[in-house]
């Protein structure tokens, strides 16, 4: 067992990105006693969002939007997985150990404090993991991660901690690194907007709709971060958020375009996320396994990537990566076959279909560049198929209420823009709650298909690799419950005052500790 964090070791991994930017961009805070930067205070790192959190509740932070503020900034969880090897670090657990099937023991790092004074133990562990993963809070990490494993959480002393599953699950460490760990003082019953943790920043001042500060936890346990201080802001545009670096008013920004012209200071990075469309498959027509199949071979993902996505990214048929467990090596991209999409829906309404029913493409503003062009590539070209198709796009709250389950009433048939990263490494990320017929993403499973999910979540091993795939060719056969459309390739733009290097993992989490003053 390791027991160095991986954000000690992070230094050795930075890339130094400073000869990124022109000659003529402007300069960011510094560490030095003086400031250099005519924009900013100096030791703050300024960053840009797509969109502001819709919450900082830390059993969200599988959330996109939250994660990447929360995890590893605000608080820690007790395992943590390194994006550029996969293996499993200890953070607020220093070892684990199997005792059974059935039950873990972990061993926890003493000495640490939360923000509000107050020592984390195995109590607070304890606490956390029931209030995530019980149904009194609706978080969304219990569906994301765990898909409605029971388990339960005993302090043994404060720093041992006993964890029960009712069914073997070999990878319990992993799920619980998506367990943000929270003081037994927290609301048991409702979310929090600003949380108190344990990591290397605490929340400074929140004023809703223009900025977040948070500001260096001058208590934390492990080696203190090197800026001082993080101010977010969000802009909608891509283009506003590249030239925010350009000109000295922000040092990072995130969910960029080739076209928004960050140019010198633009950095690519593989961001683990693949687009898809969620087929609505319990209501008519894309109840109709034949329809499902037409919006498939309609989407031209070739000439999407080539086109609105620039390039940026590949074609995709699954919704799991080469590289995580369970990836299936039989499952390509669906071939673009408009001939064959017009066929479908034709037999379709022949036999009774209601072909004619209005379906709506529910969009989100800001989940990936050029978010509401794709849309319309995908509108024009399953109205051209024979269906009627038309978008409404959301910002990023009324859009999570229909991502997540229970799904709004009367909404008519839809297909919903989304973005999924599996940055976990293991396919339970992703079957349980988005094929999972009570999933807290799915709209729609079958009893073989659940069948098929739980012998995976079980298995280890090699087994467990072809239990998943094996899942995930029979959804991609007999359900069809997605379109899937490319796995993306991400882009920031980086001042050249700042040394940060992305990674697969930096849009659901950015690390403020692995970004340094340039010296």
């Amino acid at each position: 067992m390791i027991t160095t964090p991986r954000r000690r070791q992070a230094a050795s991994a930075l890339l130094a990105l400073g000869t990124l930017l022109s000659a003529g961009a402007c300069s960011v805070a510094n560490s030095g006693p003086e400031p250099k930067a005519s924009g900013a205070a100096a030791n703050t790192v300024r960053i840009v969002l797509p969109e502001e959190p819709p919450t900082l509740e830390p059993c969200d932070a599988s959330l996109t939007a939250t994660g990447r503020v929360t995890r590893a900034n605000i608080t820690e969880a007790l395992t943590e997985r390194d994006p550029s090897t996969g293996q499993l670090q200890p953070a607020l657990a220093t070892e684990w150990k199997q005792d059974s099937p059935t039950e873990w023991t972990f061993t926890l790092r003493k000495g640490v404090k939360f923000h509000d004074g107050t020592t984390f133990d195995a109590k607070a562990a304890a606490f956390t993991i029931d209030r995530a993963v019980g149904a009194k809070v609706d978080c969304n990490v219990n569906g994301y991660v765990f898909g409605g494993i029971k388990l339960t959480a005993t302090a043994v002393d404060d720093a041992t901690l006993k964890v029960k599953t009712a069914k073997p699950d070999p990878i319990l460490p992993l799920r619980l690194s998506f367990v943000e760990i929270v003081p037994a003082t927290t609301s048991a019953t409702g979310k929090v907007r600003e949380p108190v943790g344990t990591g290397p920043y605490k929340i400074a001042k929140w004023d809703a709709g223009r900025s977040l500060r948070l500001e260096r936890f001058t208590g934390y346990w492990g080696k203190a971060p090197e800026f001082a201080s993080a101010e977010y802001v969000w802009r909608g545009e891509g283009s506003i958020r590249a030239a925010m670096v350009k000109s000295d008013e922000a040092d990072l920004a995130v969910g960029l375009a080739p076209e928004d012209g960050a140019g010198d200071s633009a950095v690519q990075f593989p961001n683990n996320e693949t687009s898809y469309l969620r087929i609505d498959a319990a209501k008519p027509p894309l109840n109709d396994l034949r329809v499902r199949q037409a919006i498939n071979y309609a989407i031209d993902k070739d000439g999407l990537v080539a086109s609105v996505f620039a390039g940026l990214g590949k074609p995709a048929g699954q919704l799991v990566p080469e590289g995580v467990t369970g990836h299936s090596t039989a499952i390509q991209p669906w071939p673009f076959d408009m001939a064959q999409a017009k066929k479908l829906i034709a037999e379709a309404k022949a036999a009774g279909v209601p072909t004619d029913t209005a379906i709506t493409i529910i969009g989100r503003n800001g989940i990936y560049p050029k978010a509401a062009e794709a849309m319309e590539v995908v509108q024009n070209s399953l109205n051209e198929a024979g269906l009627s198709v038309k978008i409404q796009m959301l910002d990023v709250n009324a859009w999570l209420e229909y991502l997540l389950r229970p799904f709004p009433k009367d909404a008519g048939p839809t297909l919903l823009q989304a973005q999924h990263g599996n940055q976990a490494g293991d396919a339970a990320f992703t079957m349980g709650q988005i094929y999972g017929s009570k999933g807290a993403q799915s709209s729609f499973g079958t009893p073989e298909l659940d069948d098929l999910i739980s012998a995976g979540e079980q298995a280890s091993g090699e087994e467990r690799q072809t239990a998943f795939a094996k899942a995930l060719d029979y959804q991609n056969k007999d359900v069809v419950r997605d379109a899937v459309m490319a796995h993306m390739t991400g882009i920031l733009a980086l001042s050249k005052k700042v040394t940060y290097k992305p990674n697969a993992a930096t849009n659901d989490e950015m690390r403020l500790a692995e970004m340094h003053p340039a010296g």
